[in-house]
């Protein structure tokens, strides 16, 4: 305050510049001086002007604090577009579903703005990783957290060509447990998945398999290598059935899923990069079908 009296040499301006009473202004300029122990400036009802100490102590603060102003304008000045870097969590998969197309459209829109993607089917701890804004499935409950729902997901039960012209196509749920299976780690070696028919009839079936993972992108590699049928969210399989290197099982039935979510690790002010990519994602994740032909 006292430096921005001492500019305009009055009080009445600089009160008007912080937007603040001008007797607040007033007021503080006189604590000032009081814990200073010395006047900084004379008064009267026309005139203001420093003293000999004010203007020595002008002298001293006066360039750091039109320093620290020019520096708040800049920082201003630059957040009016999407700037600097935003840093991704997503799962080991996300490409195999999220388009890099997508990515190249929005860093040429906003091109001061940089993509660090940190891929993991691990829950990083957002704040100690420094993350801006994760992508993550299942069910979320951390209340510290913002959390916005992109879409809930269907499984669909699939397998790659080769496994089924080896060992056949099952024709209903019973025949499935005589296959194998590939299937989320489970120290029993047997799981049940959860199943539900075009009527909306849920299902149980217990399946055992040889080859099991606690990372779903795994389970689809393996699947497609034809180690046995898998049980994955159709945002996962959705390419390699459109190619060709895996097919629908049992297309009847689908496995619900838990979807996928933006998580921001607190609900302070987001910088404009940050909101900017978010937006994006969600707009054309939105958009895609990830519910099984056969369901929809």
């Amino acid at each position: 305050m006292f430096v921005q009296v001492a500019r305009y040499g009055s009080f009445a301006e600089a009160a008007r510049r912080l937007r603040m009473p001008t007797a607040t202004v007033s007021r503080r300029i006189q604590q000032l001086e009081a814990r200073l122990g010395t006047r900084l400036m004379q008064r009267s009802t026309r005139k203001l002007a420093l003293t000999s100490a004010g203007e020595s102590f002008h002298e001293r603060c006066g360039p750091a604090v039109e320093e620290l102003i020019e520096a708040g304008q800049l920082h201003v000045a630059e957040n009016a577009e999407p700037r600097g870097m935003v840093r991704v969590a997503a799962p080991a998969g996300f490409f195999d579903f999220f388009q890099m197309e997508w990515v190249e459209k929005f860093l040429a829109k906003h091109p001061l703005v940089r993509l660090d993607f940190v891929l993991s089917d691990l829950l990083v701890d957002l704040i100690a990783e420094r993350i801006d804004v994760a992508f993550r499935g299942g069910p979320l409950q951390d209340s510290s957290q913002v959390i916005r729902r992109i879409f809930a997901s269907y499984g669909e039960l699939i397998a790659s060509p080769s496994y089924l012209a080896a060992h056949g196509m099952p024709a209903d749920l019973e025949e499935l447990r005589a296959h194998e299976c590939v299937v989320q780690s489970n120290a029993g070696g047997c799981v049940t998945w959860h199943l539900q028919d075009i009527d909306g009839m849920q299902k149980e079936v217990r399946v055992r398999g040889r080859f099991s993972s606690n990372a779903q992108e795994v389970l689809r590699k393996a699947a497609c290598a034809g180690l046995g049928i898998a049980a994955l969210p159709s945002v996962l399989t959705a390419s390699d059935i459109a190619a060709g290197r895996l097919v629908r099982v049992l297309p009847q039935y689908t496995r619900a899923g838990h979807g996928l979510s933006v998580v921001y690790p607190s609900r302070q002010q987001r910088p404009l990069a940050v909101t900017a990519f978010a937006d994006m994602a969600v707009e054309k994740l939105s958009h895609q079908d990830w519910v099984p032909a056969s369901s929809a």
